[in-house]
């Protein structure tokens, strides 16, 4: 019975710095060429513009996705941890079930943390509907960071 507390005990801990790291996550942005536009706007009114076509992607429904970028990471990862914890219950002639659980826990936590790594990222369809935004007054979009 050692093994049901520490394990809610580490995934209680583990589940805390997810949130912790996805919280702490900064959003990529996009990196504009110097142009003419930009060099006649400057870049605090650049930025203002930026800030406003991702505004105008959320407000149309298109998200940035990190959030459900670190959820179901962490469901996939515990989905497999407790498959692999099951065989190596089963295998190591242990409860089954008490390894599943230890091994979903350590796995949403593995892809919990994955997720939360990686929300930097903004979708594909967001960055597309930042960068016509941006294009259409004007910018030009070379990267994301």
């Amino acid at each position: 019975m050692l093994i049901k507390p520490v394990t809610w005990m580490a995934a209680a801990i583990a589940g805390a710095l997810v949130v912790g790291l996805a919280g702490c996550a900064t959003t990529q942005r996009p990196v504009l060429y110097p142009n003419a536009k930009l060099q006649r706007e400057g870049n605090e009114l650049a930025q203002r513009d930026i800030d406003d076509c991702m505004k105008l992607a959320e407000e149309h429904g298109v998200s940035a996705g990190s959030d459900a970028r670190v959820a179901r990471e962490a469901g996939e990862g515990a989905a497999v941890g407790g498959a692999t914890g099951a065989v190596a219950g089963a295998i190591g002639g242990r409860s089954v079930g008490e390894s599943a659980a230890a091994g979903a826990a350590i796995g949403g936590v593995a892809g919990g943390v994955r997720g939360a790594v990686r929300s930097d990222r903004p979708s594909q369809a967001y960055r597309g509907f930042v960068q016509r935004c941006l294009r259409e007054r004007g910018y030009e979009v070379i990267g994301w960071q």
